[in-house]
């Protein structure tokens, strides 16, 4: 059975070469550390491309709902009022930043699910990309800063919040 696995991670690799070549996209490595994307390999697809945007995708969309929950805090976990506490304006506006960034990202993803062109697809993924390599720092950087902090902060009476 693990043959098999190995098996069908090789083929993706193959024919993730295919389009990468094709279309000057980022390596399977790097896009494989950002984004996951091996766990393709688990399932079969006539179309690649779409199959690798839609895990970043799912990354993209996981961190616009948490940097939307720092930013406009409504029927969010308690924690998150608590994180507020531990940023500044400096990486609010960080954030800020990222989110808009994110935010277009991801009206470019509905405009890729209405229509599929796999030009398209292979351009997103090139672009995000290389969008998320400057997010990523941005977003380490309020994470880093949120950890020092959160301990400072983090404040709980009886299961409710003390602001």
């Amino acid at each position: 059975m693990k043959e098999d696995k190995k098996e069908s991670l090789t083929r993706l690799k193959n024919d993730y070469i295919k389009i990468q070549e094709k279309y000057d996209l980022p390596s399977f490595e790097n896009m494989n550390e950002d984004f996951h994307i091996e766990r393709i390999a688990e399932d079969e697809t006539e179309i690649l491309i779409r199959e690798v945007r839609k895990f970043m995708a799912n990354k993209f969309s996981d961190y616009l709902r948490f940097v939307e929950a720092i930013l406009n805090p409504v029927n969010t976990p308690m924690f998150i009022f608590s994180v507020i506490k531990t940023i500044n304006t400096v990486e609010k506006n960080k954030l800020t930043e990222i989110y808009k960034k994110l935010a277009k990202i991801e009206v470019r993803l509905i405009a890729l699910d209405i229509e599929f062109s796999e030009e398209k697809e292979a351009e997103f993924v090139k672009e995000s990309f290389n969008i998320w390599q400057e997010i990523k720092i941005d977003l380490l950087s309020v994470v880093e800063t949120i950890d020092k902090n959160l301990d400072n902060k983090f404040e709980v009476n009886g299961g409710s919040y003390l602001g």
